[in-house]
């Protein structure tokens, strides 16, 4: 008898890369959005979705600050067409990502969920933070 981990066979190797080929299409992780920065390859726009008092207490370096329920076709017109963006949100018990994943899909655009959230960013220890960015 197999053990519960084996009952049902795994997948064959070319169906499980195609599996999370997929997956990787639709998100990232802290780690990789921290190296994209400290390497300064930023060739995407972090989007953190929480609320702005949220964002003001803490939130994580060079992203920028818009509720899902801001993204409308008017506001991303300030970028590209063809710009990549990762949402956050507060972490995995929150939909708030999800959602704007989702606005920016209807919309046309580009978007990654980076999983974990501020959750996710505080277990890897890297650092947040706090205030509201002035413009230039």
């Amino acid at each position: 008898m197999p053990s519960p981990v084996a009952e049902i066979p795994a997948a064959e190797p070319d169906i499980a890369a195609a599996h999370y080929a997929a997956k990787l299409a639709f998100e990232t992780d802290c780690s990789d959005v921290h190296a994209a920065f400290a390497a300064g390859k930023s060739d995407f726009v972090l989007l953190d979705v929480r609320s702005p008092a949220l964002f003001a207490q803490s939130h994580i370096p060079c992203a920028i600050n818009l509720p899902h329920g801001k993204m409308t076709a008017h506001r991303m017109s300030e970028w590209a067409r063809d710009t990549l963006f990762v949402v956050y949100c507060a972490g995995p018990h929150c939909n708030g990502a999800d959602k704007a994943a989702f606005r920016l899909a209807k919309l046309g655009l580009k978007a990654k969920l980076m999983i974990g959230g501020m959750t996710g960013w505080a277990d890897e220890g890297l650092a947040f933070e706090q205030g509201v960015p002035v413009a230039a």
